[in-house]
Parts: C-alpha cells; sequence; structure tokens
C-alpha cells in the first residue's frame, strides 16, 4: 500500500485536503484499516472544478490522435501493472484476485476502445430539403464534467467513464466511492504517466458526497454529469442538476430476471446463472436476481445450482482457491440476511447456504432458495449479493409479465433452444441488454444501459463517447 496515492489530484498535483481531513480504507475480509486517505470538502471540490475549466479550451482542442494515443498508453500500463492493480483492488473491494484481474483486463480495453473511437468523432454535410441553405454538423465536447463511481467494479468503472470523456476532448472531477478510494487514485497517477496534461482529470476522494458534489451540480460551470450507482441517488442527482439543465447518463440500479424455459440446456442454464449471479459475489446491478423457472424442470435446475453454489471456496480474496470473497460492508450483508429471513419465512426452502459463518470478515455464503413467494422483499429489490431465489412459471405469457413487473429495466436474461422463442420473449423484455443463452452481457464494444428507472443513455460501444458530445449545425446559405 505504500506506493498507492492518498492525496486529492488536483490540477495535475497531489495535495492534502484543505482542512486536512482524511478517511480510513477498510479490507471488507478483515475489518481492519488498510490506509488513511484524504478526506475532500467543498474547497476542494470547488478547486478541482476550477480545474478542470481552466484546462478545457486547450484540451477540447487537442489532436484526435494525440488523446488516442495517451488513452492507448494508459491502456497499456494498465496491461503491465494488472497483478499490482488487482492485489489493490482485492484489498480494498474484497473480490477474489482471479476476478480483480478479470476486471483490470475489462477496465483496460475501455481506454483501449475509446483510444480507436477519439479517431472517429465525425459530423456531416448536405444540402437543406428547401435548397436555400447547406448543413455543416460538427460534433465537440460537452465540457467539464462530474463523474460518480461505485465501489463494486472500482477501477472499470472509472475507465469506463474517463475513456470516452478523454477521447471526446472533456475535462474532468472524478468522486469515486469512498469504500473504494485507492484504484481511481491509482488510475490517476497512470493517465499522468501516459501524457495526460494536468487538469483534465481531477480526482476528489471524500465521505462527504452531498457537500461537495451538490455546489458543482448547481453551480453552472459543470456541463456532465455521469453516475453510476443506486436509483435513489440518481433520482436526487437528477434534481440537483436539474437548476443547470446539467446533461445526465446515468447507470441505475436493476432487478434482472433469469429465465429458464422447459426446452433449455441446463447445463448451460446452470453455467450461466453461476456467472450471472456470482460475478463480483452478487455485488452487481446486471446479478440475476429472480430466478423464473419452468415448473417442469425447476426441480433439476435447482439442484444442479444447489450443488454448484455449495462447492464454491468462501475466503479472503488474496488467497489461493477462494471462489467468494467477502462483501464490501456489513450493512450490505445485514441486508442480505434479512432478505433472505424474510423469504424463508414466506416458505421458502434453502437448499444451499443461507447461515453467516462466525468469524471476522464480511462474508456471507452462496445461497440457494427455492419455491420463493411472489411476496418476497427480496423479488422488489436488489439483493447485492451471492443469494440466488428461484421461482417457477407454467407458460411464456405468464413469465414475461413477471418479468416485466418492476421499475428496473438494466437486464434480463433467456434460457431456451427455440429461436422464434428467444427473439420472442428477448424483445417483450423491458430491458436494455438481454443475455440469451449466456449469463455474461458486458463488453466495451457494446453499449452498455438498461430503461425505465434503470437509467439514461449508455456506456461503451460506439454511441458511449455520444454522451460527451454535442452537436452543432451550421447554416450556409448556397450562393
Amino acid at each position: 500500500m505504500t506506493d498507492t496515492p492518498t492525496q486529492l489530484f488536483i490540477g495535475g498535483a497531489w495535495a492534502d485536503a484543505a482542512d486536512g481531513a482524511t478517511m480510513p480504507v477498510d479490507d471488507p475480509a478483515t475489518g481492519e484499516i488498510l490506509c488513511h486517505v484524504a478526506d475532500a470538502g467543498p474547497k476542494d471540490a470547488k478547486l478541482a472544478e476550477e480545474a478542470a475549466v481552466q484546462a478545457q479550451q486547450e484540451w477540447g482542442r487537442t489532436a484526435p490522435r494525440v488523446r488516442s494515443e495517451i488513452l492507448r498508453r494508459a491502456y497499456e500500463i494498465v496491461i503491465g501493472r494488472t497483478d499490482e492493480l488487482a492485489h489493490l483492488m482485492t484489498s480494498e473491494m474484497g473480490k477474489p484476485l482471479a476476478e480483480a484481474r478479470g476486471e483490470v483486463a475489462y477496465a483496460a480495453e475501455f481506454f483501449r476502445w475509446f483510444s480507436e473511437e477519439a479517431v472517429r468523432v465525425d459530423g456531416g454535410y448536405g444540402t437543406l430539403p428547401d435548397g436555400r441553405n447547406r448543413m455543416l454538423l460538427s460534433r465537440r465536447p460537452v465540457g467539464p464534467c462530474l463523474l460518480i463511481t461505485p465501489w463494486n467494479f472500482p477501477l472499470a468503472m472509472g475507465a469506463r467513464k474517463i475513456g470516452p470523456a478523454v477521447a471526446a476532448g472533456c475535462t474532468m472531477v472524478l468522486k469515486p466511492a469512498p469504500q473504494t478510494p485507492l484504484s481511481s487514485l491509482a488510475l490517476a497517477a497512470i493517465l499522468k504517466e501516459a501524457g495526460l496534461p494536468d487538469g483534465v482529470l481531477n480526482v476528489v476522494t471524500t465521505s462527504r458526497a452531498g457537500e461537495v458534489c451538490e455546489p458543482l451540480l448547481r453551480g453552472g460551470r459543470i456541463r456532465k454529469l455521469s453516475f453510476t450507482g443506486s436509483t435513489a441517488v440518481g433520482r436526487l442527482l437528477l434534481a440537483q442538476s436539474a437548476d443547470a439543465v446539467v446533461r445526465t447518463s446515468m447507470e441505475l440500479g436493476g432487478n434482472a430476471p433469469f429465465v429458464v424455459f422447459e426446452d433449455a440446456d441446463l447445463d448451460k442454464a446452470v453455467d450461466g446463472a453461476m456467472v450471472a449471479k456470482m460475478r463480483n459475489m452478487g455485488e452487481a446491478c446486471t446479478a440475476a436476481n429472480r430466478f423464473f423457472v419452468h415448473r417442469s424442470v425447476a426441480r433439476e435446475f435447482g439442484r444442479r445450482l444447489a450443488e454448484r453454489m455449495g462447492a464454491l471456496v468462501v475466503g479472503p480474496g488474496t488467497r489461493d482457491g477462494v471462489d467468494v470473497g467477502p462483501l464490501i460492508g456489513r450493512t450490505g450483508r445485514a441486508k442480505v440476511e434479512a432478505l433472505v429471513a424474510d423469504a424463508v419465512e414466506r416458505g421458502a426452502r434453502v437448499l444451499v447456504g443461507g447461515r453467516t459463518p462466525a468469524g471476522p470478515g464480511c462474508f456471507y455464503p452462496p445461497t440457494v432458495l427455492a419455491d420463493v413467494s411472489p411476496e418476497s422483499r427480496l423479488m422488489g429489490t436488489e439483493i447485492f449479493g451471492p443469494v440466488a431465489a428461484i421461482l417457477t412459471f407454467d407458460d411464456e405469457d405468464e413469465v414475461v409479465r413477471r418479468a416485466n413487473d418492476t421499475p428496473w429495466g438494466l437486464v434480463g436474461y433467456v434460457f431456451t433452444e427455440g429461436l422464434d422463442r428467444a427473439l420472442r420473449v428477448s424483445e417483450r423484455l423491458e430491458v436494455g441488454m438481454v443475455g440469451l443463452n449466456t449469463g455474461l452481457v458486458s463488453n466495451p464494444a457494446a453499449p452498455f444501459g438498461g430503461v425505465k428507472q434503470s437509467g439514461l443513455g449508455r456506456e461503451g460501444g460506439r454511441v458511449g463517447i455520444d454522451e460527451f458530445l454535442e452537436h452543432q449545425y451550421l447554416a450556409i446559405p448556397v450562393s
């Protein structure tokens, strides 16, 4: 930990908080304090905003190829430091090292992808229908951005926002989650090393999010907010963005349905369930939350899933052979415990897991529940833990209706061997993404995002850079 930055990163320099405040970073596997980092206040936020505003004009005029090459160098540095970054992430967040290494690769790919998109920002030219004017379209940076990232994928979510902002020519103030600030500070150091000019990226770590973010959103100098987190916080930030009409993109909560039809290949379905449920210990907005399994195969699916889940090894993420690390904190674990208890009280059967282990750390065992009541609380909220809740259904219309019966619409998973049904059901699901016979949808080359209360806009893919660009239309008379 001695080489990891612990100060604020403002205007290309490392600095303590103006009032000298610090906050602890805990190891969720032991509860011990790893280190203390600077705890920014409103004064620090204004300094970061000023640095971003001052850097915007020159950075926005930087050649696309220059921006591209900075991102490409950042990609190469991240890949070259995979083990170092994975250990850092595991220490502050808890996920097993193998999974952390996968996230490092995923994060790096956003830098590589947007290094390629930086040189492909285009416009348009043509004659308007009345023949009196030519139309010249150009796209330009939206301006200084506020980026707010969550704790569950601390490196990847930072890269997913920083990459397109850099490619588009925007400056940034990044506020990472207080539980996992170290990954974001490491990213800042890497981008500085890659040649990113001072003031383009500024990082403010803080436990005082409201005091830091609200003045920036209401002040009129920040022109773009990109937020990943809960729907409740997203609503609050949308309200705060309204005064200055800040452009927003939001990746919010999910309540993903996982539908297994009677003709599904159960081996594929169980494999997909393990990925969709157990990635990041279930602490993912894309995690399968509600398992709707056709009545004719529900018992066998539940047996196989319980067998696979029960074989997973729980322990500190740094230990060899561990499959499941700790949850992020005691509050999160207590929520999972309460949701499982409520489901059991309503008649659910525990096929595996369900009991909190003794000892230090925020561990919870992989758990499979069968015969879950639709009235259970875990049907209407993100579990954010390693709990698979199985319900049965009898026909397609019924399961589509139940799958869509939620205010969220991020992702859904469908398992069937019938092509017509696969396409039909996928099109009927009210979600932004569908995993068809797969439990993994995330990819830097694909647009990530949801509908309804799961968010606004998309990250990644060819459209990801659009969130950081504005169109300008120039009318030119035809002589």
